[in-house]
Protein backbone atom coordinates (compact mmCIF):
# COMPACT_ATOMS: atom_id res chain seq x y z
CA UNK A 1 0.00 0.00 0.00
CA UNK A 2 2.86 2.53 0.81
CA UNK A 3 4.56 1.47 -2.22
CA UNK A 4 1.35 2.68 -3.98
CA UNK A 5 1.35 6.14 -2.44
CA UNK A 6 4.83 6.83 -3.23
CA UNK A 7 4.64 5.95 -6.40
CA UNK A 8 1.50 8.30 -7.43
CA UNK A 9 3.05 10.70 -5.28
CA UNK A 10 6.14 10.39 -8.03
CA UNK A 11 3.85 10.00 -10.85
CA UNK A 12 2.26 13.52 -9.44
CA UNK A 13 5.94 15.29 -8.98
CA UNK A 14 6.82 14.13 -12.86
CA UNK A 15 3.62 15.93 -14.23
CA UNK A 16 4.09 19.08 -11.74
CA UNK A 17 7.83 19.20 -12.86
CA UNK A 18 8.70 19.15 -9.26
CA UNK A 19 12.12 18.53 -9.01
CA UNK A 20 12.75 18.27 -5.84
CA UNK A 21 10.12 16.49 -4.75
CA UNK A 22 10.80 13.87 -7.78
CA UNK A 23 14.04 13.72 -6.99
CA UNK A 24 13.49 12.95 -3.30
CA UNK A 25 11.02 10.21 -4.16
CA UNK A 26 12.94 8.84 -6.72
CA UNK A 27 15.64 8.42 -3.80
CA UNK A 28 12.79 6.73 -1.40
CA UNK A 29 11.82 3.97 -4.27
CA UNK A 30 15.72 3.24 -4.50
CA UNK A 31 15.98 2.47 -1.40
CA UNK A 32 13.07 0.51 -1.38
CA UNK A 33 14.05 -1.25 -4.64
CA UNK A 34 17.56 -2.38 -2.74
CA UNK A 35 15.85 -3.26 0.41
CA UNK A 36 13.77 -5.63 -2.26
CA UNK A 37 17.28 -7.21 -3.98
CA UNK A 38 18.96 -7.67 -0.46
CA UNK A 39 15.76 -9.82 0.39
CA UNK A 40 15.47 -11.48 -2.67
CA UNK A 41 19.02 -12.36 -2.16
CA UNK A 42 18.02 -13.91 0.98
CA UNK A 43 15.44 -15.65 0.33
CA UNK A 44 12.31 -13.37 1.47
CA UNK A 45 9.67 -11.23 0.63
CA UNK A 46 9.64 -7.80 -0.93
CA UNK A 47 9.63 -4.73 1.74
CA UNK A 48 6.49 -4.45 3.45
CA UNK A 49 4.70 -1.18 4.98
CA UNK A 50 6.86 -1.92 8.27
CA UNK A 51 9.93 -2.27 6.46
CA UNK A 52 9.33 0.78 4.26
CA UNK A 53 8.64 3.01 7.30
CA UNK A 54 12.12 2.04 8.45
CA UNK A 55 13.41 2.91 5.49
CA UNK A 56 11.70 6.16 5.33
CA UNK A 57 12.70 6.43 9.65
CA UNK A 58 16.38 5.84 8.25
CA UNK A 59 16.26 8.34 5.31
CA UNK A 60 15.17 10.86 7.70
CA UNK A 61 17.65 10.62 10.39
CA UNK A 62 20.52 10.72 7.87
CA UNK A 63 19.35 13.65 6.56
CA UNK A 64 18.93 15.38 9.70
CA UNK A 65 22.57 14.30 10.43
CA UNK A 66 23.75 15.79 6.97
CA UNK A 67 21.81 19.03 7.48
CA UNK A 68 23.67 19.12 11.00
CA UNK A 69 27.15 18.49 9.21
CA UNK A 70 26.11 21.28 6.83
CA UNK A 71 25.20 23.70 9.53
CA UNK A 72 28.50 23.40 11.00
CA UNK A 73 30.41 23.64 8.12
CA UNK A 74 28.93 26.57 7.09
CA UNK A 75 26.90 25.71 4.48
CA UNK A 76 23.25 26.68 4.88
CA UNK A 77 22.32 26.16 1.57
CA UNK A 78 22.81 22.89 1.60
CA UNK A 79 21.51 22.15 5.23
CA UNK A 80 17.77 23.89 3.69
CA UNK A 81 17.97 20.94 1.02
CA UNK A 82 18.30 17.93 3.48
CA UNK A 83 15.26 19.75 5.75
CA UNK A 84 13.64 20.12 2.20
CA UNK A 85 14.07 16.55 1.69
CA UNK A 86 13.14 15.84 5.44
CA UNK A 87 9.68 17.24 4.78
CA UNK A 88 8.82 15.76 1.75
CA UNK A 89 9.77 12.17 3.55
CA UNK A 90 7.87 13.02 6.61
CA UNK A 91 4.78 13.30 4.54
CA UNK A 92 4.65 9.40 4.30
CA UNK A 93 5.42 8.82 7.62
CA UNK A 94 2.79 8.39 10.39
CA UNK A 95 2.25 11.19 12.49
CA UNK A 96 4.82 11.53 15.09
CA UNK A 97 4.08 10.40 19.15
CA UNK A 98 3.97 13.45 21.48
CA UNK A 99 5.88 13.35 24.91
CA UNK A 100 3.03 11.89 26.63
CA UNK A 101 2.13 9.16 24.26
CA UNK A 102 6.07 8.22 24.32
CA UNK A 103 5.88 7.91 28.14
CA UNK A 104 2.82 5.87 28.48
CA UNK A 105 3.76 3.62 25.76
CA UNK A 106 7.26 2.91 27.69
CA UNK A 107 5.22 2.20 30.63
CA UNK A 108 3.48 -0.20 28.98
CA UNK A 109 6.42 -1.88 27.44
CA UNK A 110 7.70 -2.19 30.92
CA UNK A 111 5.28 -3.45 32.38
CA UNK A 112 4.13 -5.91 29.70
CA UNK A 113 7.91 -7.45 29.41
CA UNK A 114 8.04 -7.38 33.38
CA UNK A 115 11.39 -5.33 33.06
CA UNK A 116 13.18 -4.45 36.37
CA UNK A 117 16.12 -2.99 35.47
CA UNK A 118 18.56 -1.63 33.11
CA UNK A 119 19.77 -5.20 31.88
CA UNK A 120 15.68 -5.51 30.24
CA UNK A 121 16.27 -2.72 28.48
CA UNK A 122 16.93 -4.22 25.42
CA UNK A 123 13.26 -6.52 25.44
CA UNK A 124 11.25 -3.31 26.56
CA UNK A 125 12.98 -1.46 22.94
CA UNK A 126 12.25 -4.42 21.16
CA UNK A 127 8.27 -4.01 21.83
CA UNK A 128 8.44 -0.37 21.30
CA UNK A 129 10.11 -0.83 18.07
CA UNK A 130 7.66 -3.40 16.87
CA UNK A 131 4.42 -1.67 18.27
CA UNK A 132 6.04 1.97 16.74
CA UNK A 133 7.84 2.04 13.78
CA UNK A 134 8.11 5.69 12.08
CA UNK A 135 6.01 6.81 14.97
CA UNK A 136 8.37 7.36 18.07
CA UNK A 137 12.02 8.34 18.06
CA UNK A 138 13.73 6.11 19.52
CA UNK A 139 17.20 7.78 20.71
CA UNK A 140 14.27 9.77 23.10
CA UNK A 141 12.55 6.89 24.07
CA UNK A 142 15.88 4.84 24.21
CA UNK A 143 17.10 7.91 27.14
CA UNK A 144 13.23 7.75 28.69
CA UNK A 145 13.22 4.09 28.88
CA UNK A 146 16.74 4.02 30.83
CA UNK A 147 15.23 6.85 33.07
CA UNK A 148 12.17 4.69 34.10
CA UNK A 149 14.56 1.34 34.24
CA UNK A 150 16.95 2.96 36.38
Amino acid sequence: MMRETIAEALKTALKNKDKLRTGTLRLVNAAIQDRDIANRGAGKDPVNDDEILQILTKMVKQREESAKAFEDGARPELAAQERAEIAIVKDFLPAQMGADEVRAAAQGAIAETGAQGLRDMGRVMAVLKERYPGRLDFGKASALVKELLG
